[in-house]
């Protein structure tokens, strides 16, 4: 995905999960040779995530995104993120 295309994803994101004064968290995740993922993290406890080729340009995407600040997976930014059933179902089937 091209940096435009992952800064394109994260703005309509927090445009739909943003709030004024409660942004976005963003925790950039390496993933090997696939490249990096974006875990976005919403002021209403929303989830989405946006994959890039480099970590490089993970972090350069969410630097360049307004409404955004970049975060780790800290208390604050997991008790953030609400997992509702259909999550947690789509990740038990990944288990099996």
């Amino acid at each position: 995905m091209s940096d435009q295309s992952a800064q394109k994803r994260i703005a309509e994101f927090v445009k739909t999960h943003g709030r004024d004064g409660a942004g976005v968290k963003a925790v950039v995740e390496p993933i090997g040779r696939s490249g990096a993922r974006i875990v976005l993290v919403g002021a209403d406890g929303a989830m989405g995530d946006v994959m890039t080729k480099t970590v490089e340009d993970a972090t350069g995407a969410v630097e360049a995104a307004q409404g955004v600040e970049a975060a780790e997976w800290d208390r604050e930014t997991t008790a953030a993120a609400k997992i509702g059933p259909a999550h947690r179902r789509k990740m038990a089937k990944m288990q099996s």
